[in-house]
């Protein structure tokens, strides 16, 4: 099964950030992961489909996209602006201590607090303010790593007086893993198990509510009716199949929780608005 995997990120002992200044020349592979870090990612010179939980969309050069924590996502490259050129992705991760630490040390970081408490369904900043900050980008990642946060910051700074970013997925794992709260219980064990049958009344019991109990909670913090919440889930997980594997289409439904094959067309078709098929070709096109 098609799952996405834990990265481990690279760290250094000088500096509170990890950094990758990622070249390819012949693409950008489909690798669905995720991690408990933050992520603001600047792809150049490159055009696309991006994944962000269940968000499937184009990106082009100046891509700029914020993950939530724990988020799988992945960009799969179709092709490059400039042949001379690699395929470019800048990418800064934050972790949620160096957020509950030094940001909260200060109060002019505020913004940027909220910016990382509205990022956790992943945020999209289009590609003319990606372009119009790639120069702040690249300039940083030739800095000694005191001028490096300092620049990264400002870039932040800047980023959270954009109040039009565009969240992507429309559903989000919970932040941390070990926290206790009844909603996250029943989150992370949604995220866990979405391709088994799904009970309420297990849900139920993991909130330590009624059923009807759970119905309203759910609704309260997600907006939606669980089953809308696993659609949606496994519709992601199948798009994420449909584009990065050759599995064929019954396998892939079977895999994300469907066993009757017409009702996982159906489900797809009224999600993304075309058959699994269609949907694969167009990817493929």
């Amino acid at each position: 099964m098609l799952r996405p995997y834990l990265e481990k990120l690279p760290t250094t002992p000088d500096s509170s950030l990890s950094t990758l200044d990622r070249r390819l020349d012949a693409a950008i592979p489909f690798e669905w992961h995720h991690h408990p870090e933050y992520e603001l990612t600047l792809t150049l010179n490159s055009r696309g489909q991006r994944f962000i939980g269940d968000h499937v969309g184009d990106y082009d050069h100046g891509d700029l996209v914020l993950v939530g924590p724990n988020l799988p996502h992945t960009w799969s490259s179709r092709m490059k602006l400039d042949d001379s050129e690699p395929h470019r992705a800048l990418v800064f991760w934050f972790r949620q201590d160096w957020i509950d630490g030094f940001l909260s040390s200060a109060v002019e970081f505020a913004p940027i607090q909220k910016l990382f408490a509205r990022a956790a369904p992943g945020l999209s900043f289009g590609p003319e303010v990606g372009r119009m900050l790639a120069a702040r980008f690249e300039q940083a990642f030739t800095l000694e790593p005191a001028a490096r946060l300092m620049s990264v910051l400002g870039v932040l700074l800047d980023l959270a007086e954009r109040k039009n970013a565009e969240p992507l997925s429309s559903v989000a794992p919970p932040a941390t893993t070990d926290s206790r709260s009844r909603i996250d219980r029943v989150l992370l064990h949604l995220h866990q198990h979405y391709a088994r049958p799904i009970r309420m009344r297990d849900l139920a019991d993991l909130a330590a509510l009624s059923q009807s109990g759970l119905h309203r909670m759910f609704a309260k913090h997600t907006n939606t009716t669980v089953s809308a919440y696993v659609t949606r889930l496994r519709i992601g997980d199948a798009c994420a199949r449909l584009s990065g594997t050759e599995q064929p289409i019954t396998r892939i439904a079977a895999d994300v929780g469907y066993d009757n094959l017409a009702n996982f067309n159906r489900q797809f078709r009224a999600l993304r608005g075309m058959t699994p098929r269609d949907y694969r070709a167009s990817f493929r096109t």
